[in-house]
């Protein structure tokens, strides 16, 4: 039924998103969004959808995909490149990832996948996919971490807030902030998590093509 206060735009589905930081740029927005993944959320359970992301690709209106990384990631060339002990990993993971752009575009018209520089761009460049590589310090956070975007119906992230001169000046350390991160049990999953200036384009610009089609946003009731 109704409920005062909010009006649903369009359903989001993030898949492989735990901290639920796109998720809720997009619930912000007034979008009916949900994270996906194998592990509990840190956020607000309510969202969050617990499972196997392949299980849950119907039914929405954009699906934007964090795939784990750990095994494509080209900087972990040196454990699982070609003729390296867990090759065969990053080969599963590259054919696992590819099924699931398969299974995300063949049911839904905006799919944008997410990745550091990885290994699946390559295997989606040859599927005449569109790839857009964007760093964080394009959306206001003085930091690089370059980063790849696959996106089937949807158009290239516009950078928001352009802070590059600032790193000229910045200790190594700093602007490559996520690379020097603690060692820790937590370390890989808060790496991953995506920059909210990222997440705030995401939900402003993609967002905004959901707006479009529902005819705008939507007054408080």
């Amino acid at each position: 039924g109704l409920f005062m206060g909010a009006c649903v735009m369009g359903k989001v589905l993030i898949g492989c998103e735990e901290s639920q930081v796109v998720t809720k740029a997009f619930r912000n927005r007034g979008h009916e969004a949900y994270s996906c993944d194998l592990q509990e959320t840190r956020g607000n359970p309510d969202w969050h959808i617990q499972g196997d992301v392949m299980d849950y690709l119907e039914g929405w209106g954009l699906i934007i995909l964090h795939p784990d990384c750990t095994a494509m990631a080209v900087c972990s060339n040196r454990w699982y490149a070609k003729g390296k002990p867990d090759h065969q990993k990053r080969l599963d993971a590259v054919e696992w990832t590819m099924r699931l752009w398969d299974k995300a575009t063949s049911e839904c018209d905006r799919v944008l996948l997410e990745n550091p520089a990885s290994v699946i761009f390559t295997a989606l460049r040859k599927r005449k996919v569109n790839i857009q590589y964007i760093q964080p310090w394009m959306f206001g956070h003085k930091e690089t971490k370059k980063t790849g975007l696959a996106l089937h119906g949807v158009p290239e992230l516009i950078e928001t807030d352009n802070v590059e001169k600032y790193l000229a000046d910045m200790p190594k350390k700093d602007k490559h902030k996520v690379w020097y991160a603690s060692p820790g049990e937590n370390r890989k999953r808060d790496r991953s998590v995506t920059y909210q200036g990222i997440a705030d384009a995401f939900a402003d610009q993609y967002g905004g093509l959901l707006e479009a089609e529902t005819g705008g946003m939507c007054e408080n009731l």
